[in-house]
């Protein structure tokens, strides 16, 4: 008895030897190789803060747009005037038809046309509907966003006006319920400026955090088996005889280099450009640790199909721009394909930016994104095996090429 527990202290003791000279080893080949410090560490610290640099603005100021005006009277006049009076618009001239204010649009020189009809003043004053058009560039969404806006809120403020100087009623407060029955007010919750880098840089963020994990240890995986005689992933090392210890190696290095990067990632930055952040920081803790585990299994489990150092550029950048739809933060997740929803659900970053923004953003606690929280565990232990898997054949593979099988 005494035996045998003695013969298990020593493989326990062999065990946490070689995990940390495995540990050891990881550090020294990440350090070593440039293209992997440039992935975890450069991309990182600095692509955050390109992408915070370039939406710093956050919305759309003084969009410029050019007037057709066929009406030419006191009322066309003055919805120009009030619409170039927003903060949105900025109106750069005035055209005399609309092959003029195309041509403008075609060389930039503005975004947008605001047509009024010869009719325009006419039906206004009989009381009739009238009618302003616009026309918008579409190449950027936010210009259209800029010019919707602000035309509907002079329409909708001049029509008020002449609503009550043509049909005048027995005192103002009778006229201010007809015109505005129910006030409103619109409110913004958690962004309360809308602004585009608020709602989007959190989520990439979150994608900068797998990304850089998946072609920086895939570029180890592609390194490790240029330099093994066996094309294997596993040295040929007595230390590197057991898939537990080797995974646990690891994937202890990388989790110890990315806490670094997560302080940076999701609590610097924010600050330094004051995005939204009112999360509980102990909830995004406890959030981040199955996502942190779940994108770490991944790559391993990717890194084990890397034949060169330079495939994970091939095989993975472009998957940036496919992963940041499925989050559904760019594009709603409920009209996302059911084929590509399920795909989603298989990649660490759709419940990690779900569950991160509306923590950080909304103030949500950890039972609100419950969802989320379970499918990144659940991706943690999925992955957690097939990268044991992988090792294991790599394991396999190496003594037999040694010939000690």
């Amino acid at each position: 008895m005494m035996k045998n527990e003695s013969r298990f202290t020593d493989v326990v003791k062999e065990g946490i030897s070689d995990v940390f000279y495995i540990w050891k080893e990881e550090f020294k080949n990440i350090f070593k190789d440039s293209g992997v410090v440039i992935f975890f560490f450069l991309v990182p610290f600095a692509y955050p803060l390109v992408y915070a640099f370039i939406y710093t603005n956050e919305v759309v100021r003084e969009a410029k747009m050019v007037v057709v005006d066929h009406s030419d009277s006191y009322l066309s006049r003055e919805f120009a005037r009030r619409v170039d009076a927003t903060g949105d618009v900025k109106i750069v001239g005035v055209c005399e038809d609309m092959e003029g204010a195309k041509r403008m649009l075609d060389k930039k020189d503005a975004y947008g046309i605001l047509y009024f009809s010869s009719d325009f003043s006419k039906d206004l004053n009989a009381g009739r509907q009238a009618t302003v058009s616009l026309y918008t560039d579409m190449s950027s969404l936010l210009f259209y966003k800029a010019f919707l806006l602000s035309t509907t809120e002079v329409s909708f403020d001049l029509g008020k006006e002449l609503t009550v100087r043509n049909h005048p009623d027995v005192s103002k407060k009778a006229d201010q319920i007809k015109v505005n029955p129910v006030p409103y007010e619109s409110v913004a919750l958690y962004n309360s400026q809308m602004g585009f880098a608020s709602f989007l840089v959190p989520a990439i963020l979150i994608l900068v955090i797998q990304q850089t994990l998946i072609l920086g240890v895939g570029m180890l995986g592609g390194t490790a088996r240029e330099k093994n005689k066996c094309h294997a992933l596993v040295p040929i090392d007595r230390h590197f005889r057991g898939t537990l210890r080797i995974v646990l190696g690891k994937s202890l290095t990388y989790l110890v280099l990315y806490v670094l990067v997560c302080i940076w990632v999701i609590t610097i930055v924010p600050r330094l450009f004051s995005f939204p952040q009112i999360g509980n920081p102990g909830v995004i803790l406890l959030f981040f640790l199955p996502f942190l585990a779940a994108a770490i299994f991944l790559s391993m489990t990717l890194s084990g199909f890397m034949t060169s150092r330079e495939s994970p550029m091939l095989v993975f950048v472009f998957t940036s721009v496919i992963f940041l739809f499925l989050s559904g933060v760019s594009w709603p997740k409920e009209s996302i394909p059911g084929f590509w929803k399920i795909f989603g659900y298989f990649i660490p970053s759709t419940p990690g930016i779900q569950g991160f923004t509306r923590i950080n953003t909304a103030g949500a606690g950890l039972s609100e994104v419950m969802n989320e929280y379970r499918l990144l565990w659940v991706q943690a232990g999925v992955y957690f095996i097939s990268a044991c898997l992988i090792y294991r054949y790599q394991i396999i593979r190496t003594c037999k090429d040694k010939g000690m099988l």
